[in-house]
Parts: C-alpha cells; sequence; structure tokens
C-alpha cells in the first residue's frame, strides 16, 4: 500500500498540478510562452502572446462585498461617460466653458475633431469600459479609465482555465477530487466562466441589431501583438455561431455598397467594426479613410467611436475641477457624483499658461501652501512629490504604462526634468499630475520555474474589470488581476507579475 501523504504535501502537489494544468492550456490555446526570450509587455493593454508571467494556482479572491461594488461601479462609470460626452459638447457650443472642449481638443487633427463632432455620432460612446483600480489601505482607486483596452480575450480565456481547473482530465484523479481551492474556500469566477464571451458577445449583437453582415475585429500593426488573443475570441464566438474575424485593416475592401472582408471569409459584408487600434496611430492605418467615410455614410457601425475627446486622462482633472462641480452634480447626480470623486484621485492639467499673480492652481498644496506655478513643485522634497506625471491621451507614450514619471520615486534633477518636458509638451500631448495613490499587500502564490515549486509571495494589485455596454447599462463581465511584486511602482504586466483571473471567495460550506 502507498504511503499516506500528509495534508500540507497533499495541497502543495494540487497546487502544483494546478499550475501545470493551467500553463500547458494557455500554451496550447497560443495565449502562452515559457520562452526567457519573450518579450514582456503590458498585458492589461498588451497581449499574452509569446509571453510569460506567473501562474498561480487559483484566481485573485475578492469578498462579496468587493465583488457587488464591481457591479454596481459599470453604471456610474458610464453615466461619467455620458456627462463627459455632454460637457464636451455643451462646451463646445459655447454653453459650458469653452476651455473645456480645447483642453479635450489639445493636439488633435482639426479634421479629427470635426469629424468627432458630427451630429450623427453625437450620442456614440465607448462600449467597453476598462478602468485600472488600485486597492489601497483606504479602499479603491481608479488611476484611468481605457476604451480601447487589451486583455479582452486573455481574461475570458484565463476565466475559463481557472474554472476548468479543478475538473481537468490533465490532472492526477487523487488530485482531481480534492476541494475545489487550497485555503479553506471555493471561489467563484467573477462574471462567470463564459462571462468575458457572453459580455462581449452581447456588446456586438446590441450594437450591430438588426444590420445584417459580420463582425470585423480590426487589429493593427501598432497593436499587432494583440492580435492572437482577439483572434481567440473570435474564434470561441464563431463557434457560438457569430459571424465574425478578427483581420488587419488592409483586409477591409471598400465598395460602394459598403465595405466588405477581404480575406478568407469569402468577402463577406461588414456590419459592425471593433476598432483595436488608437486614434493617435490613424495616419499609419490602411484605409481608414474609407472605414471613416462609410461610418459617416451609415454604411458600418463603428466601435469605439472616433472621439478622441472620451480617451483623454485629463477628464479626471475635469470631475475635480471646482467651477465644473455643479454641473457634475446636476448630470451624474449626488450619489454617483460623490462615488466618482473618491475613487478617482485628484488631477490637474499640466498647462503652462501663466497663472495670474491672484489665482491659485485648484486643490493643489505644497506644505500647506497654495501653489501658482507648477514649477514650484520641482523643488519639493521626496515625501511631498507623491505625484505621477503621465500624457493624457493621443500619444505612443499614453498606454501601457510608458510616459510615465512617479515623483517620490526620481532624483529631484529627474523630476524637475520630466515636469519640465511634460509643459513643453503641452501643444501637442498635454500631460496630467495625478496623486500618487500606493497599493495594499496582497498574499499570494506562483510556480517558481527554477525550482518547479510552487512559492508565497507578497505583492500590490492591479484590478482591471471589463463593462460591456448594452443598451443603458454596463455590465461586468470579468475582471483581471495583475500582482507585482512591493518594489514596483508601477503595477504592470512584467516577468515577475502574476496574471489571473478574480473571483468571489466563499465560505467552504457556501452552496
Amino acid at each position: 500500500m502507498a504511503p499516506t501523504r500528509n495534508l500540507s504535501h497533499s495541497v502543495s502537489d494540487i497546487a502544483h498540478s494546478r499550475c501545470i494544468v493551467i500553463r500547458n492550456t494557455l500554451i496550447r490555446e497560443g495565449l502562452y510562452s515559457v520562452s526567457p526570450d519573450s518579450a514582456v509587455h503590458d498585458f492589461g493593454r498588451t497581449p499574452a502572446v509569446a509571453n510569460t508571467w506567473r501562474i498561480a494556482p487559483e484566481p485573485f479572491l475578492l469578498s462579496p462585498e468587493q465583488v457587488v461594488f464591481f457591479r454596481s461601479l459599470g453604471d456610474h462609470l458610464l453615466a461619467f461617460l455620458r456627462t463627459l460626452n455632454r460637457l464636451y459638447l455643451e462646451s463646445a457650443r459655447g454653453t459650458q466653458p469653452a476651455w473645456v472642449a480645447r483642453y479635450l481638443d489639445q493636439g488633435k487633427p482639426e479634421s479629427l475633431i470635426a469629424y468627432g463632432r458630427m451630429k450623427r455620432f453625437r450620442d456614440a460612446l465607448p462600449a467597453v469600459i476598462r478602468p485600472d483600480i488600485i486597492p489601497t489601505q483606504d479602499g479603491m482607486i481608479i488611476t484611468e479609465l481605457d476604451s480601447v483596452p487589451g486583455g479582452i480575450g486573455l481574461t475570458a480565456c484565463l476565466s475559463r482555465v481557472y474554472a476548468d481547473v479543478d475538473r481537468s482530465p490533465n490532472q492526477p484523479s487523487a488530485i482531481r477530487h480534492q476541494p475545489l481551492a487550497l485555503s479553506d474556500q471555493r471561489w467563484e469566477i467573477v462574471g462567470g466562466r463564459d462571462g468575458m464571451l457572453d459580455g462581449f458577445g452581447s456588446m456586438l449583437r446590441a450594437l450591430q441589431g438588426e444590420t445584417p453582415g459580420w463582425v470585423a475585429i480590426v487589429v493593427s500593426e501598432e497593436a499587432r501583438e494583440y492580435r492572437p488573443e482577439m483572434q481567440w475570441i473570435a474564434a470561441r464566438l464563431r463557434e457560438r455561431g457569430f459571424e465574425i474575424s478578427c483581420i488587419e485593416p488592409r483586409q477591409v475592401r471598400f465598395t460602394e455598397e459598403g465595405l466588405r472582408l477581404a480575406d478568407e471569409a469569402g468577402g463577406h459584408p461588414i456590419a459592425l467594426i471593433y476598432r483595436f487600434f488608437e486614434l493617435f496611430d490613424l495616419k499609419n492605418i490602411p484605409k481608414v479613410e474609407l472605414i471613416m467615410y462609410s461610418a459617416k455614410k451609415r454604411r458600418v457601425i463603428v466601435t469605439p467611436p472616433f472621439k478622441p475627446a472620451l480617451e483623454e486622462k485629463l477628464a479626471f482633472a475635469l470631475l475635480h475641477h471646482p467651477v465644473l462641480a455643479p454641473f457634475w452634480r446636476r448630470e451624474l447626480g449626488e450619489e454617483t457624483f460623490a462615488s466618482l470623486s473618491a475613487l478617482m484621485p485628484r488631477t490637474w492639467i499640466l498647462d503652462p499658461a501663466p497663472v495670474p499673480p491672484t489665482a491659485v492652481i485648484p486643490g493643489l498644496a505644497l506644505n500647506g501652501r497654495a501653489v501658482n506655478d507648477w514649477r514650484e513643485l520641482a523643488a519639493a522634497g521626496q515625501k511631498d512629490r507623491q505625484y505621477v506625471v503621465k500624457p493624457s491621451g493621443f500619444s505612443e507614450l499614453a498606454w501601457g504604462s510608458r510616459g510615465v514619471f512617479v515623483g517620490h520615486d526620481l532624483p529631484q534633477s529627474e523630476w524637475a526634468a520630466a515636469l519640465d518636458r511634460a509643459l513643453a509638451a503641452f501643444p501637442t500631448t498635454p500631460y496630467v499630475l495625478q496623486e500618487f495613490h500606493k497599493g495594499r499587500l496582497f498574499e499570494s502564490s506562483y510556480l517558481d520555474p527554477a525550482t518547479d515549486d510552487v512559492v508565497p509571495v507578497s505583492g500590490r494589485v492591479r484590478l482591471s474589470p471589463y463593462y460591456f455596454v448594452t443598451g443603458e447599462e454596463a455590465e461586468l463581465a470579468g475582471i483581471l488581476a495583475t500582482v507585482c511584486p512591493p518594489d514596483k511602482k508601477l503595477i504592470h504586466g512584467m516577468r515577475d507579475a502574476i496574471m489571473l483571473p478574480c473571483a468571489m471567495a466563499r465560505g467552504s460550506n457556501s452552496e
């Protein structure tokens, strides 16, 4: 008779087995690589193909109260985007302060500004909302919103893998029939095993309506590394009966009747385009003029819309601006306004224009003293520069943690230089100054490929919930967690990060 294993050894075997199954499944799906030479990207914004990260044996666990928070947040964020859109349009018409539209349009081509303001696109909003959220000791903080997020296919695949891992036929039967979780809790994937597929599919169907034709996920060359995860989700939706393909811009064919697929699908008409490319990159997108022309003529639906004003980080500064507070309160309602004001960190637009001697920068203080010149911050001591400087949008530096400077993490000379560069860039790429909020530490574990053991680790986490808009609601479909070592100031995908879906923690006896 084989010797009986003690509990700790059994738990270790279960954890190791799960990690192996998860890793092998992701490799088989084309979304993971064990190559040490693989490039590392920000998996919240960039794809997982040909990359590697740390594999955890169980999902990132949230309390039921936290899941309730995330489920309610979607409608608040949708209301924020709807109100931001109204503020921008009313500012452009002169019924709200004109400087709002000037800031949101700063550095954009006039042709794109005019296109986004067309009456037919007036009410169009992004159909996918993905905030980046940092859990801190004082609560959740939203660092930014993303309307063209990566990670949709990755989170969908991870949700399936972690939901299935305990009944995987690849595990030894003695391990497969152990309790679901390694701790004394069970889990339930947030959004469900196929929540991301259900949500993305429902969003596409709602937008397409009764219009006949195919859905084309158009991924640019600049975003080519995203293509495998979007090909993965397109393939899964085709298995459900969707007429959908993930293509390159050059595979769009223009006809007088509308756009068609120029790929193996056989030239089917395109009813809906999911835009997986950034607006700053339009000049490098083949046939983008034809796509925009067809959308203008109502021959194709495009989401997210070509509205750069809705993709700026400086929108957080507008929410906190005291002059605009009555507008936000009226349009959002007191509850949503208060909630978002607490969740979105105070943010300022780094405009180099001189501040009059009798005025100050609203809400900004240094050593308890009001500030009326950005360059006063250059001399701030380390503890007084708990700020982040980053481009607002419409720039290749505005995503993937590029172009981000953390004040207290830099020598004073480098911090001063970062402020100067940000102010100098204002004509083409406005930057923002944002309060830095330190994430709290969480305990996790991962498979160490060097030792082939599952080891414990502490880290800070970024939570990226995905909301898909159908009608007047933004439904939570899944949450991607990124756990980074505690010495990292910026939390993003890296070789030392753990990438995993979120699940709701339940008592072991709960049903």
